[in-house]
């Protein structure tokens, strides 16, 4: 079964949401979600992830085992989301071998070229989807 490892920070919305568009879809896949604060670790749990963690070192470990990262866009980039993405988190990922799933919320000022301006809940439905084929 693939690992799927979500990170998320701030509220924990975009994750939770996302998690529970996976779960709705039966999608087969070990669901680890890692919040940069407690409240977006509680908020993925709460929506269905095997398992969580919070902080720093859990992103590093979980970089290491994961088939695919999912989060916004900002989890690539230090001192994102607010800062509570530190330099040893966004190295982590960048340099994990696994599959990337981006979400492309502008909350840290982070535009990505050529993207349409959708909903969040439109953003989870394409993601579910992106993720569908991945796994």
């Amino acid at each position: 079964m693939k690992k799927v490892v979500i990170i998320d920070g701030r509220s924990g919305r975009t994750g939770q949401l996302f998690i529970e568009r996976i779960k709705a879809a039966q999608l087969s896949c070990e669901i680890i979600a890692i919040g940069t604060n407690a409240i977006a670790t509680s908020a993925m749990l709460k929506a269905g992830a095997e398992s969580g963690a919070t902080g720093e070192n859990p992103v590093i470990v979980a970089c290491r085992s994961a088939d695919v990262i999912a989060g916004p866009i900002g989890i690539l980039a230090a001192d994102s989301l607010m800062g509570e993405v530190t330099p040893a988190m966004a190295l982590a990922v960048g340099q994990c071998n696994a599959a990337k799933l981006l979400f492309p919320v502008s909350h840290c000022k982070n535009v990505v070229v050529g993207t349409q301006s959708l909903t969040l809940s439109k953003l989870m439905d394409e993601a579910v989807e992106l993720l569908r084929t991945m796994l």
